[in-house]
């Protein structure tokens, strides 16, 4: 006979694990691809804005760069949910000559719906600019960078 202080264990043990089931299978992912495509194209077109301004070209402005983003995970056999480090984002976006630019970014996006974005240095520059104000060299802003998924949109 089992005594009922282990049962009532079991039972607690047992109901836990299977309401922690229940609600994970019916929940939303918190990384999906279209969560990774609307937080990277907007962060990539700020960023790309303030390298502007530290280089001294005028007129560039966030819509201006009309950035889109297009992100896979690990290839067509992974599904495209879940943080890890396979991400991939190809980004679109006018530069400040107004020619269209795509360029492979590599993301790295933690549980916590965060996530750390690189790119091609061909693209967006060395890891650090010369501050056309101050003749400095300051850290590129594009060159790798962090950012959030919104977790108010599925």
């Amino acid at each position: 006979m089992i005594p009922t202080r282990l049962l009532t264990r079991g039972l607690i043990v047992a109901a836990a694990v299977a309401a922690v089931a229940v609600s994970t299978a019916f929940s939303t992912p918190d990384v999906t691809k279209a969560r990774a495509e609307r937080a990277m194209a907007p962060t990539l077109a700020n960023l790309y804005v303030q390298q502007a301004a530290i280089l001294g070209i005028p007129d560039v402005t966030v819509t201006g760069t009309d950035a889109w983003a297009d992100c896979d995970r690990g290839g067509p056999k992974v599904a495209d949910v879940g943080s890890e480090s396979d991400w991939i984002c190809m980004v679109t976006f006018h530069d400040d000559a107004h020619h269209v630019q795509t360029g492979k970014f590599e993301l790295q996006i933690r549980a916590d719906s965060t996530y750390i974005a690189s790119g091609p240095s061909k693209l967006i520059g060395m890891a650090t600019i010369t501050d056309k104000k101050t003749g400095k060299d300051v850290p590129n802003p594009v060159f790798e960078f962090d950012g959030t998924l919104d977790p108010d949109h599925p």
